[in-house]
């Protein structure tokens, strides 16, 4: 007899399909990510990641095919799911007249989070957002509100964080940070993660687990070392580029 293993993983995706007029930008995509641990979804530009992730939070509906997250059917019971999980993205600006304090106050009151004002004070001083936080968001540089959104992403402590370039145009120093940070807080919580990057090293240090995209499908997984195993390589940007240009493993 079979185990069934579903327990274990926080996300199932099974035939996902979207489709953008007559383009095709998920073709087919099946996955899984395990409970409490950090998995990567890369690919180069255009493979589907950011699609995918916001199919994930339910903000793009798919064409077809089925998402199931902390073992919810997220199409039709997304509304028993949105309170557990968080996003962050570089790429989706916060209101950028409000300050920091009140873009984040708004989503904590979206969550009713008791001891708001406690909480944003905690993450704004492990993010080193401290001496922002009574700025306008859009005065703030790029790599401030990266940290912002990343403070946004946490507030609910939330037990699936989906993770979209999370160091994107940090200086080195500050990127470690916040690695450090989010593997403490996965330590502290047993979040799962999600984690879409192009920072190879950040994926072989923050990465159990490897989803490989190329055209809206999974071509290739596995751990940082069984990848870098199988395609003879010594680190997961060789690899990347490999599966990136469709080379066979060596």
């Amino acid at each position: 007899m079979s185990l069934d293993t579903s327990k274990d993983n926080v996300i199932e995706v099974s035939g996902l399909y979207k489709h953008f007029d007559q383009v095709t930008a998920i073709n087919g995509l099946d996955f899984t990510a395990r409970r409490g641990v950090t998995t990567a979804l890369l690919g180069g530009n255009g493979a589907g990641k950011t699609t995918t992730i916001a199919m994930l939070l339910g903000l793009l509906l798919p064409s077809s095919g089925n998402i199931r997250i902390l073992g919810e059917d997220m199409l039709k019971h997304r509304h028993r799911l949105l309170h557990r999980m968080n996003f962050s993205s570089p790429y989706v600006d916060l209101p950028q007249r409000l300050t920091v304090r009140q873009n984040l106050t708004v989503f904590g009151h979206l969550y009713r989070l008791p001891a708001l004002k406690q909480r944003i004070a905690k993450l704004a001083e492990d993010l080193n957002l401290s001496q922002l936080l009574d700025r306008p968001y859009g005065k703030l540089s790029a790599g401030q509100k990266t940290r912002v959104s990343l403070a946004k992403s946490l507030i609910n402590e939330p037990e699936v964080l989906l993770l979209d370039e999370p160091t994107a145009s940090l200086d080195p120093d500050t990127a470690d940070a916040i690695r450090t940070h989010l593997e403490q807080y996965q330590q502290r919580t047993g979040a799962s993660i999600l984690l879409a990057s192009h920072n190879m090293t950040e994926v072989e240090r923050m990465c159990s687990d490897v989803i490989m995209l190329r055209a809206g499908k999974v071509v290739d997984t596995g751990s940082p070392d069984a990848l870098l195993a199988r395609y003879g390589r010594t680190s997961m940007e060789e690899v990347f580029i490999d599966i990136a240009r469709d080379r066979a493993p060596q």
